[in-house]
């Protein structure tokens, strides 16, 4: 059930500049995260992860989550009346290997074409078979058969692809830091987790290649890195952290390489697997939130972002001040989402192509959610700056449609423009919803 809508749709007094025609507008969600019905599916990661108490701080599962399974028609309407041209979905693997599992994305898709909206399926977003690994090569090639799997199902209707969704947070938090599935805390020993996934990218897009596909792109997480001061210790921690959460995801893909010193620390025959991750894209996708803030290690265990960050790393991350924070405790800087675009630009050249900000958005309560607008509102002027700086940007997605199960945070952080009650699982769109759909009329 939908519920009625909040009224308030406040924006600046300015209105948005225009964006060029053919730009892209869409919103994000994951599979994990809104799904529900884990009874259709083989387990995956985060199904065990969250089994195990002390892993998700409300004691929260995503067995339920928004029921998007049995709710989608509702879903695909608010997409169609929010007036976004595309929906950024994720296609869930252990769905997929489950009888009858790809019956519920063939449904999908067809409902999202109905009401006129283009359907962008995510191929992996952190939701692994729980039989698998990608601490083992041989999970790239599974992947590989799985997105040909996919692609043969939905290709006649689906022509825009994503790969993999932001492998350096999945590397992270759930391989070397233990905060995500599954729940690890390899440090450094996690580095074959970001190679393999690399290299699952670059078959699936030649899975996808052979079955016809001619959009495709990956959706990594960038942003900008500042470092605490300008003394040497505190620049070259930053330099690290840069290569460690940028570079070390967007260079082999765009360049066919790794950054100095890190393709020795890869498994396998890096130079041949660099070929197949380098595999030419139609477009590159960015994820962006928030800048950060490093320095030099500071000799004791750091909190940050609900994350334990160790002292043995060789940087520290620090608060940015000066500026306001989500919920989350993020803070809001809209004018670094320019400086990451431009930075792209002269980084990569003509190596990067076409890009497209895959997820940009805040957690905040509430359904008069201001603050909410008061983001985008900025961000989106941020991304128009860097279009008229020359970047060649072509979409945007918000990130989310719907409140839904925020992985370690349970159901505590609300990002949707869509309130959901997990008692009742009735959405409310919230005033940002309101803003974004009178935003895209105003876009035509």
């Amino acid at each position: 059930m939908i519920a009625r809508m909040a009224t308030t749709t406040r924006a600046t007094n300015n209105p948005i500049p225009r964006f060029p025609d053919g730009f892209l507008w869409g919103v994000s969600t994951s599979a994990h995260q809104i799904e529900g019905a884990v009874d259709k599916r083989e387990p995956s990661v985060w199904d065990t992860f969250t089994a195990e108490p002390g892993h998700i701080k409300d004691g929260s599962t995503a067995a339920v989550a928004c029921d998007h399974y049995h709710r989608y028609p509702e879903d695909v309407a608010l997409l169609r009346d929010l007036g976004v041209d595309a929906y950024r979905f994720s296609i869930s693997w252990p769905r997929v290997n489950s009888p009858g599992g790809l019956d519920f994305y063939d449904r999908l898709v067809d409902e999202l074409c109905t009401a006129g909206v283009r359907p962008v399926p995510t191929l992996f977003h952190w939701d692994l078979p729980a039989s698998l690994d990608w601490m083992n090569r041989d999970t790239a090639e599974r992947f590989a058969e799985y997105v040909a799997v996919v692609a043969d199902r939905l290709g006649d209707r689906v022509d825009k692809w994503i790969t993999l969704n932001e492998p350096a947070e999945h590397t992270l938090f759930g391989h070397a830091l233990g905060a995500h599935a599954p729940g690890r805390q390899l440090l450094f020993d996690a580095l074959p987790v970001a190679h393999h996934q690399l290299l699952a990218h670059g078959l699936a897009v030649r899975a996808l290649r052979a079955a016809g596909a001619t959009d495709i792109g990956i959706a990594n997480s960038h942003g900008p890195t500042w470092p605490a001061s300008q003394e040497p210790e505190d620049l070259e921690a930053a330099d690290f952290y840069d290569v460690l959460l940028n570079r070390l995801f967007a260079d082999p893909v765009l360049l066919g390489q790794y950054p100095e010193g890190i393709g020795d620390l890869m498994p396998g025959d890096v130079e041949s697997d660099l070929k197949v991750i380098a595999e030419p894209l139609d477009w590159y996708g960015i994820n962006y939130y928030a800048p950060t803030k490093v320095g030099a290690p500071q000799g004791a265990d750091i909190e940050f972002g609900g994350l334990t960050m160790p002292a043995e790393l060789p940087f520290s991350v620090r608060e940015i001040e000066g500026h306001p924070v989500t919920d989350f405790g993020w803070p809001v800087v809209p004018e670094a989402l320019t400086e990451l675009l431009e930075t792209f630009r002269d980084r990569y050249g003509d190596r990067l192509p076409p890009v497209v900000i895959t997820e940009n958005g805040c957690s905040y309560e509430g359904l008069e959610d201001q603050e909410r607008i008061s983001y985008l509102d900025g961000h989106l002027r941020a991304l128009h700056r860097a279009l008229e700086a020359g970047v060649d940007v072509r979409g945007y997605f918000v990130w989310s449609l719907l409140d839904n199960f925020e992985w370690a945070e349970g159901y505590a952080r609300r990002f949707g423009l869509v309130h959901v009650d997990f008692e009742t699982l009735e959405r409310t769109p919230k005033a940002s919803y309101g803003w974004l759909r009178d935003v895209l009329r105003a876009q035509g």
